[in-house]
């Protein structure tokens, strides 16, 4: 029986001694959450806090695919550039993307102190991988898909036209050049639109450039209203400075659930920059463009 006590006595002291040490570790970290989105979205995202040259996943695709932002620079005033909306299609539109991560993080002194500049170099990485041999970063080499797979890397998962399914002049039939295309079931249907959305709603945005492919020009944004100043006025700044020809809109066909027109509604200045074809990412007109925009909102 004496036994049989001490044998409890020491398995309680034993007990407690564990109880005691775990409590001592260091209390885990937490990350600050936004909960706060707005009656429009009706949804609750958490905001990351940003190093610099932070990589960000914002969202998934349909495919489970990571849609990544890379940020750059440290400053309160935020650029926002996007590729690769349209996949595959304009697989061009991410290299121009890769393009200025690459100048960026080569030369960060480019970035003014008060800017930060985010990349987000493929929306849709579903469509992209339609016509891509390798995961991740690719070249020109490592493109193989015929012009057929190529077109119809244009479309997420869900064959949708991700630029048809954004929250301005919405349809759900909406058209690609002569064609109908899906525009989603409803605006922002789409896991994609919804990570872009969702971003720039918790990262307030003093201007963005949306890259496409192809035509040639930069083109301002509106949603049904007159172009604003400030977004004719970086419209008329990056034609001049990258040698593109500037236009108040696009006028070759109705682009229901755009883009950038959806950030205009936002009240974002925002611009498409259409490159001249399908596989050249025009780095030095861009790089101009690019230059002239980040001396423009140093003001």
């Amino acid at each position: 029986m004496k036994n049989f006590t001490i044998t409890v006595l020491v398995l309680a002291l034993i007990g407690g001694s564990v109880y005691f040490i775990s409590q001592r570790k260091a209390p885990v970290k937490t990350t600050p959450v936004d909960t706060t989105l707005g009656a429009e979205t009706g949804l609750a995202t958490t905001t990351p806090v940003e190093p610099e040259g932070a990589e960000v996943v914002i969202g998934k695709s349909v495919e489970g695919r990571d849609i990544v932002a890379y940020n750059y620079g440290e400053g309160d005033t935020r650029l926002l550039f996007v590729g690769g909306i349209h996949g595959g299609y304009s697989w061009n539109t991410t290299l121009a993307a890769y393009d200025l991560m690459d100048y960026l993080k080569a030369n960060p002194t480019s970035i003014p102190k008060n800017i930060k500049v985010t990349v987000i170099p493929v929306l849709n990485p579903d469509g992209l991988k339609k016509v891509v041999a390798i995961d991740g970063r690719f070249t020109k080499e490592n493109i193989v898909a015929s012009k057929a797979v190529q077109t119809s890397g244009r479309f997420n998962a869900h064959t949708v036209d991700l630029n048809r399914n954004f929250d301005c002049d919405w349809k759900q039939v909406g058209l690609w050049q002569s064609k109908s295309v899906s525009g989603g079931t409803t605006a922002f249907s789409e896991p994609e639109t919804m990570a872009l959305r969702n971003y720039v709603e918790t990262h307030p945005l003093a201007g963005a450039v949306v890259w496409y492919s192809a035509a040639g020009g930069v083109y301002a944004s509106t949603c049904g209203d007159e172009v604003a100043a400030q977004t004719t006025e970086i419209t008329n700044l990056y034609a001049k400075a990258s040698g593109y020809p500037g236009y108040q809109s696009f006028d070759f066909y109705e682009t229901s659930g755009d883009m950038v027109n959806w950030l205009a509604k936002k009240n974002i200045p925002a611009i498409s920059v259409l490159l001249s074809d399908h596989t050249n990412t025009e780095w030095e007109k861009n790089k101009k463009g690019i230059d002239a925009l980040l001396k423009y909102y140093t003001k």
